[in-house]
């Protein structure tokens, strides 16, 4: 009796979880695998559905074209978009974990918690701020005729810069935004791992002599490890993604910046505003995605040789 009571209030239990769980589970099966199929347009020389002919008679009546669909992004004007995608993306990858591991135990050592509560808000208030605000921001700045800099250059009697029309400083520009915006977000995730680590590890290396950047190097960073293992090669999964309202919004869409601000989300919505063509757009998603799922597994291969508990899988 008491075996069968067991089993069946297990069961109860396993039922109200697997209730819990089913919402979440018919989200991700519409919302993720479901639009999985659209992959066969990236093959297909499809177009917008009508109500003579809707989505799914449209796409098996589209006709094969192969590759084709994927040709565009390996022009000649579209290999400079590749490379600034590649190139800001690795960039910030770097730069992102030195500033974001630097802050964390920098804010670490703070022993006042109102200033290390008020330092954390301000550097993650940045993160909630859509690009355009951003751009606008950045506009008051730069802005041609009455911008701030702009106006510190007349006073100052030196050459005035048409920033929106110069793209040697951009580069630099959409680095500082990037980094402005999304370091306080990593920086939390390292603060949070720095503090779990247990205090009496500090007091053993202070008891034996060891300076702050000592027990920074022997203690801090290794417990830092799998969290910045993780979120390296997550950050490298997305290598061929660009983050849209940067390049597009903080520039102002400006023709003239396009040699260092054309990424391929930009390009790819340039060209499908341009021509219309659902296959090309849904190609250049499909191979992002391809990339980054071979670099996350490299990655993680990678990591596994060489140091088996800090892999994903």
């Amino acid at each position: 009796m008491k075996r069968g009571a067991g089993i069946s209030g297990s069961a109860k239990k396993t039922f109200w979880l697997t209730t819990m769980m089913l919402p979440a589970t018919v989200w991700l099966l519409l919302i993720r695998y479901l639009p999985m199929f659209g992959i066969m347009m990236s093959f297909l020389d499809y177009r917008l559905p009508t109500r003579k002919m809707p989505f799914p008679v449209n796409l098996l009546h589209s006709p094969w074209v192969g590759l084709k669909n994927f040709s565009f992004l390996f022009t000649g004007e579209s290999l400079n978009m590749i490379r600034n995608t590649l190139g800001y993306n690795a960039l910030w990858i770097v730069l992102g974990l030195v500033i974001s591991v630097t802050f964390a135990i920098m804010m670490s050592e703070i022993t006042r918690k109102f200033m290390a509560k008020t330092y954390q808000t301000m550097m993650f208030f940045p993160y909630f701020l859509s690009w355009v605000v951003v751009a606008y921001f950045l506009f008051a700045f730069l802005d041609p005729t009455n911008g701030m800099i702009v106006r510190a250059q007349r006073s100052a009697g030196g050459a005035v810069i048409d920033w929106y029309n110069t793209p040697a400083y951009w580069p630099f520009i959409l680095t500082i935004c990037s980094i402005w915006k999304n370091t306080g977000y990593s920086t939390v995730l390292y603060l949070s791992a720095i503090t779990g680590i247990d205090r009496s590890q500090y007091e053993a290396a202070a008891v034996d002599g060891a300076t702050k950047w000592q027990q920074t190097l022997h203690v801090t960073l290794p417990h830092l490890k799998p969290m910045i293992v993780i979120l390296l090669i997550m950050n490298v999964g997305k290598i061929f993604n660009a983050d849209f309202g940067l390049f597009w919004s903080v520039p102002m869409n400006s023709a003239p910046l396009y040699p260092v601000t054309q990424v391929v989300d930009t390009y790819v919505y340039r060209a499908y505003t341009s021509t219309g063509n659902v296959g090309m757009s849904t190609a250049a998603g499909f191979l992002q995605n391809l990339v980054g799922f071979v670099c996350i597994m490299a990655a993680n291969s990678i990591v596994r040789r060489l140091d088996p508990d800090s892999s994903l899988f």
